[in-house]
């Protein structure tokens, strides 16, 4: 019988997620602030020009279509590795193989992406950082999914009841957030780094990436050092081909409902990721380095909210808080849309809607991982086919088609004006993500919790039923 994880050991475990989240930071949310930075009135641009930043074929950008191009990359090997880790049989582990494979050149690339090649002020220059920065970008997502999805699987593995689940997804979110907020201070970083080391911007923002990376890699590695599958997780290996399993997975209906829903939610989460520098910058004048600490305030509010919000989720359930929590995050970006119109000072609006965010972006954080593993598991009781990690994958895939819109949609959006005498592009992307998030909650309405839970108590009421013959 597989034991319970230690608790020592789930805090292991939550650090690879720390790890990847640190490590992951830069790409997904630092990119086109330092490929296509933010301008402030009086000094410009942040950075000098590496590639092209006008429009393509009039709507795009390059370093949208590159980020777009690297996300759907990212979401095609999703189900692909997800489907080789559910039909791993590695001695050392079915998950914890692509762990240790992943987690060193995951933390390179990440940085690679970083470090152009090339001098930007010719048209060769910005074609061979353009060309440098999409290799590096793909090389990039093949490594953080296949550390992510078989990373994530474990949840329902290493869980063996809906509220051991719940308590791995609010270790791991507790982390994550903690590995963000502190990405987000990258910006806050680049004078120290420039003081220190006396170089220029650039320099000292790479300077920063790297030790961030550097650190990423080490904590990635942990879960690799300490989780013994064998002894921990609950694993059946899968004989399913790739197709017949995402097959399987997308004819369960709550699955369904639950990755349609959470498609518009990761392209409204992204813009307010990536827009967090122009909302505040551009929008409100206000320095530069304000972000980091507005990030480090959504990550200290949202850590507040970690453990009510695992309580009140095992009362009232996971559907009615998530729920809420779209509501209140389409809420946030209405306000965001009014920045510098509001009768409050600047700085008063920044903070109000960071102090707003940080309760959904915690529900977020924690229960969309508590659900899917949920629904793994009711999966695997009914059909008697336990795969976690293609539910994973294909909730990723999900995932990062959202991700890949939000990326190439952004930076276009922002042709129709970033500067502070035009800023109408930053505002209609605070709008469409309020469109996003109703969306969002439209869809998860369908998702039927009750049907989920009644299967599992079965599993429970057999797995006490077993325990009480061993006892006897």
């Amino acid at each position: 019988m597989v034991q319970k994880l230690p608790r020592w050991r789930l805090i292991m475990f939550a650090l690879g997620q720390f790890g990847w989240s640190l490590g992951s930071w830069s790409v997904g949310n630092a990119l086109n602030f330092f490929y296509m930075p933010p301008e402030k009135a009086g000094t410009g641009a942040l950075f000098p020009t590496f590639i092209f930043q006008g429009a393509v074929l009039g709507i795009a950008t390059i370093i949208g279509l590159i980020n777009a191009g690297g996300r759907i990359w990212d979401a095609i090997t999703d189900p692909i590795i997800a489907n080789m880790s559910d039909r791993s049989r590695s001695k050392f582990g079915k998950r914890r193989i692509f762990l240790a494979i992943a987690a060193i050149p995951t933390a390179l690339f990440a940085f690679l992406v970083f470090v152009p090649v090339a001098d930007g002020s010719t048209q060769s220059g910005m074609t061979i950082n353009a060309i440098w920065l999409a290799v590096t970008m793909f090389l990039y997502y093949i490594f953080i999914t296949m550390y992510c999805t078989p990373y994530n699987s474990l949840i329902a593995e290493l869980g063996h009841t809906p509220n051991e689940r719940l308590n791995i997804a609010t270790a791991i979110s507790i982390t994550w957030a903690l590995g963000f907020a502190i990405g987000n201070q990258a910006y806050s970083l680049i004078p120290v780094a420039k003081t220190l080391f006396s170089v220029d911007q650039t320099r000292a923002f790479q300077i920063v990436l790297g030790i961030f990376e550097l650190i990423a890699a080490m904590c990635m590695l942990l879960p690799v050092l300490f989780i013994d599958e064998k002894k921990y997780a609950e694993t059946h290996a899968s004989d399913q081909g790739i197709i017949a399993s995402v097959v399987s997975t997308f004819k369960n209906t709550n699955f369904r409902w639950f990755v349609f829903s959470d498609l518009p939610y990761w392209i409204a989460l992204n813009f307010i990721q990536m827009g967090i520098t122009y909302y505040v910058i551009t929008l409100l004048g206000l320095d530069e380095t304000l972000p980091s600490f507005l990030m480090l305030i959504l990550f200290v509010l949202s850590f507040v909210f970690y453990i009510p919000i695992n309580i009140i989720s095992k009362k009232l359930g996971k559907k009615p808080v998530l729920t809420a929590a779209f509501a209140i995050f389409a809420f946030v970006f209405l306000l965001t849309f009014f920045f510098g119109w509001l009768p409050l000072p600047n700085t008063a609006q920044a903070y109000l809607v960071i102090i707003l965010a940080s309760l959904p972006i915690a529900i977020f954080g924690i229960l969309p991982n508590a659900i899917v593993a949920d629904i793994a598991d009711a999966h695997g009781i009914e059909t008697g086919v336990y795969q976690a990690g293609i539910f994973y994958g294909a909730r990723t895939f999900m995932m990062k088609m959202g991700i890949s819109v939000a990326n190439f949609l952004f930076p276009s959006i922002l042709l129709l004006g970033k500067s502070p005498e035009n800023p109408l592009g930053i505002r209609i992307s605070a709008l469409a993500a309020v469109a996003f998030c109703l969306l969002g909650m439209i869809l998860f309405l369908k998702y039927n919790e009750k049907d989920v839970l009644k299967v599992l108590s079965k599993k429970e009421q057999l797995s006490k039923e077993e325990l009480k013959e061993i006892n006897t």
